[in-house]
């Protein structure tokens, strides 16, 4: 029989079953979700789904796209999101590092307990090739599939039916991209695919502009987290519109996250500072020269920019007020 996987044609032997195909492939069923002909097919149904010829096949696995420990944060402010409870205000992705080892360590230096991973397909032609999972463990981190790379609503949600398959996460990361250039929200799909997502009880946080009316309308869709940018995707520009950022938050009932575009640890303070209720980063700490040390200072960053925002700032003053008392000078 001749069939289609992952874009590849290849002749197998017949009759067969999915669950023979992937031990042919020397794939793990359990680290890898399967669709087949644009539907996905269950784990429990591998040994009773006979392949027929011509059928296609998508067969993707997360690639890079535990509690902190020495928190500054007094131990009762904790970060929610769909009902879930984390330490971390700091979430980080997986994406860019020159191996997995690295990641598995930045990830670890920044307290991080909530990673974004991208859905991608399956090496079939090197099965061997080590996952993601090997090095940041599932069972230790949170996962939070994301629709890295999708330009369409029916993409993001096809990508995260097959992300709730393979690691059986509902919380996840929506975002429908725009263009290549500037990888800014696609607003209206964005709208159209949480609406979906979110009737078939996906947990949505979502990727969005930061613009304090579509954040609103995403909150009344029942987004579980609004996630503007702060600047392009990748830019390490920092926070650039401070005044809306404000603005969603004062008027968000969920979390609200800044999502891209910070560059150093001074940017994901504003970003706390502002009152956020966590920052999402990638790039700033992956391509830093020393992504450890860096992953470090994010973390010291966010909780800085917490406790700023806890403590209250001093009002700010046109002319200067003198610290020291002047009654009894010499």
């Amino acid at each position: 029989m001749n069939v289609i996987i992952n874009g590849e044609e290849r002749s197998i032997d017949g009759p067969s079953t999915i669950e023979q195909l992937l031990g042919d492939l020397g794939l793990d069923g359990r680290k890898v979700a399967v669709e087949r002909n644009l539907e996905i097919v269950p784990k429990s149904q591998y040994s009773d789904v006979a392949i027929g010829d011509g059928d296609k096949f998508e067969i993707v696995h997360f690639i890079g796209g535990g509690a902190p420990e020495g928190t500054t944060l007094p131990a009762d402010d904790n970060f929610e999101v769909a009902g879930q409870t984390f330490n971390s205000r700091l979430l980080v992705g997986t994406g860019k590092y020159k191996d997995f080892e690295e990641t598995a360590a930045a990830i670890e230096a920044s307290g991080a307990e909530i990673v974004t991973v991208a859905v991608r397909r399956v090496n079939i032609t090197d099965p061997d090739q080590p996952m993601l999972v090997d090095y940041v463990d599932p069972k230790k981190y949170t996962y939070l599939p994301n629709t890295a790379g999708c330009f369409t609503a029916d993409d993001a949600v096809r990508t995260l039916r097959l992300a709730r398959e393979a690691g059986g996460w509902d919380l996840v990361k929506l975002e429908v991209l725009g263009d290549e250039k500037t990888l800014y929200p696609k607003m209206i799909e964005t709208l159209e695919a949480a609406e979906i997502l979110l009737k078939e009880d996906f947990k949505v946080m979502v990727y969005c502009s930061d613009d304090p009316i579509l954040a609103k309308r995403l909150e009344d869709l029942g987004c579980h987290a609004i996630m503007p940018l702060a600047a392009p995707i990748g830019s390490g520009l920092g926070v650039q519109n401070p005044v809306n950022i404000r603005l969603i938050k004062e008027q968000s009932s969920v979390p609200v996250l800044v999502d891209a575009g910070v560059g150093t640890a001074s940017d994901a303070a504003i970003a706390m500072e502002l009152g956020c209720d966590g920052v999402l980063m990638n790039t700033a700490i992956a391509e830093a020269k020393d992504p450890i040390k860096m992953a470090r200072a994010m973390k010291a960053g966010v909780e800085a920019g917490r406790l700023a925002y806890l403590a209250g700032r001093m009002p700010r003053k046109k002319y200067a007020d003198p610290s020291s008392p002047l009654s009894g000078l010499i």
